[in-house]
């Protein structure tokens, strides 16, 4: 089930695509008439249109298409009826039919592009996301998303990571500590950094990144959560899970390892191999390929 969070942003999300389409502003209301080709059909024609994947994809995007017909029936007085043949996560092969649309004509065409464009880009996130997480079937390691998102679509796109069975990061700036080179540079070290978060949000996790071994060590001695290895080679990661799980079992504690940087699926393997907690990859919502789809009449 969708949270009241996310279904308010697709609410915002859809207008503000809706309007962008119709050449509106933020303040006017959402408006088909300004749609100049639609106005060619006479406002009285019904039609059926099928939507069709011409490829295999994990589909992703079932509430945004519903919420771009839902605004246009309420400022038209139209209905619009889908028939859903797929749901969220479902995994389709290629021509499959994933949904029917019947109502006004207009309408339907006036909607097309807005609702397709969700549609493919986040079953392009979730699609992507499955294949990275299929390499790490088995393994202890777990696939994380970033905030190298589309701008106005984070909570869309980490809900496509989670279609795809990825893993949410931190949603922001605001619900987790991710402290990087230059936040200990400007605290005056690791541990520093690492204490004055916990002594300002000791309830949110502490997650630090570190450019070698010597910072690792401090990192283990400041306690962080996670402790995510930049430009570490094959060989530097390997050793970095065997002194943290040394650490920890030495010392009580629970430090986690992530690693993140030009993702790809053959370096995925070598470091799930070298036994990490966590690999995030930006890749998953920045360098996708929306999937192809096409809607016919019938």
């Amino acid at each position: 089930m969708l949270s009241k969070a996310l279904l308010s942003d697709i609410q915002h999300t859809v207008r503000w695509a809706l309007q962008e389409d119709l050449g509106l502003s933020s303040d006017q209301q959402v408006d088909a008439s300004f749609d100049v080709t639609a106005m060619l059909i006479p406002s009285d024609n019904t039609a059926v249109a099928t939507v069709i994947c011409r490829e295999e994809c994990i589909v992703c995007g079932v509430a945004w298409v519903n919420e771009v017909f839902k605004q246009l029936d309420e400022v038209t007085g139209t209905q619009t009826n889908i028939t859903w043949f797929v749901n969220d996560g479902e995994k389709v092969k290629a021509n499959t039919v994933l949904f029917e649309l019947s109502g006004n004509a207009r309408l339907i065409l006036t909607g097309e592009r807005t609702a397709l464009n969700f549609l493919q880009s986040l079953s392009g996130t979730a699609t992507l996301t499955a294949s990275y997480v299929q390499e790490l079937e088995g393994r202890r390691t777990k696939l994380l998303d970033t905030r190298k998102t589309l701008p106005g679509l984070r909570s869309a796109q980490k809900y496509a990571v989670a279609c795809g069975g990825g893993n949410n990061h931190r949603v922001g700036l605001f619900d987790a500590y991710l402290i990087k080179e230059n936040h200990i540079a400007a605290c005056g070290g690791i541990d520093e950094a690492i204490k004055t978060a916990r002594s300002n949000k000791p309830e949110i996790k502490v997650e630090v990144e570190v450019e070698s071994m010597d910072e690792l060590n401090q990192g283990l001695k400041a306690g962080a959560d996670i402790i995510m290895l930049d430009n570490f080679t094959t060989e530097m990661i390997a050793e970095a899970v065997k002194l943290t799980d040394s650490y920890n079992a030495t010392n009580n504690q629970q430090t986690k390892l992530e690693v993140s940087g030009n993702m790809t699926l053959e370096t995925l393997k070598a470091y799930t191999a070298a036994g990490v907690d966590f690999i995030s990859s930006g890749a998953l919502t920045k360098n996708i390929r929306a999937i192809d789809l096409s809607m016919r009449f019938s």
